[in-house]
C-alpha cells in the first residue's frame, strides 16, 4: 500500500509541477538599446605628402572617416609612428605621443573624421619616409566594458605595446 501511495503522490506532485509552468504570460519588460557595432577601426600605414606649419610646429592632417564624435569621446584613439631616422634604425613602432629624432611627436583630432599628426623639429620632418597609423577603439567594444572577461581600461591599452594592441583586435601589423 505504501508503494501505491508514494507512486500516486509522485505522479500527482510532477502533474502538479508541470501545470504551474502553464499560464499566462508575465508583463513584457521595457526593450533594452539597440546593438551597437564595436569593430575596431584601423588606417593603414600613410605617410604625409606635405607638412604645413613651421619650425618647431610641423603638423599633417589626414582624413579619418571611422573617428566619429561617438568613438572619440566615448572610445579610445591610439596613434603610432613608425621614424626612418630613429635610433633603432626603423624597426620600432612608437606609440604616440613619443620623443624620437630630436623631437616630440604626437597627435590630435582636431575635427571628427579628421586626425592630425605633429612634430616639433627645428627642419621640415620627412615625408615619404615616416608613417603613421591610428586605432579607435569604440566605448561599445567589449574590451572597454568594465563588466566583460578581459576588460582594458583606456590607461591600460596605452600601456600596451603596439604588437600587443595588434593581437587583442587582430589587426594586420
Amino acid at each position: 500500500m505504501k508503494t501505491g501511495f508514494r507512486t500516486l503522490f509522485f505522479i500527482a506532485a510532477v502533474s502538479a509541477m508541470m501545470l504551474s509552468g502553464c499560464g499566462k504570460d508575465g508583463a513584457q519588460g521595457p526593450q533594452g538599446p539597440a546593438g551597437q557595432d564595436a569593430t575596431v577601426y584601423y588606417s593603414e600605414w600613410f605617410s604625409p605628402t606635405v607638412w604645413s606649419g613651421g619650425s618647431g610646429d610641423w603638423y599633417f592632417a589626414a582624413t579619418a572617416p571611422d573617428l566619429t564624435q561617438n568613438i572619440v569621446e566615448n572610445g579610445v584613439v591610439l596613434a603610432y609612428c613608425w621614424l626612418a631616422n630613429d635610433n633603432y634604425g626603423g624597426t620600432s613602432v612608437r606609440p604616440l605621443p613619443a620623443y624620437a629624432v630630436n623631437a616630440n611627436w604626437s597627435f590630435l583630432i582636431h575635427q571628427y573624421g579628421s586626425i592630425e599628426f605633429t612634430s616639433d623639429m627645428v627642419s621640415q620632418p620627412l615625408t615619404t619616409a615616416n608613417k603613421f597609423r591610428f586605432i579607435a577603439i569604440p566605448g561599445t567594444s567589449h574590451a572597454l566594458k568594465s563588466a566583460t572577461p578581459g576588460y582594458r581600461s583606456e590607461k591600460e591599452l596605452k600601456s600596451m605595446s603596439y604588437k600587443e594592441i595588434c593581437r587583442l583586435y587582430n589587426i594586420p601589423e
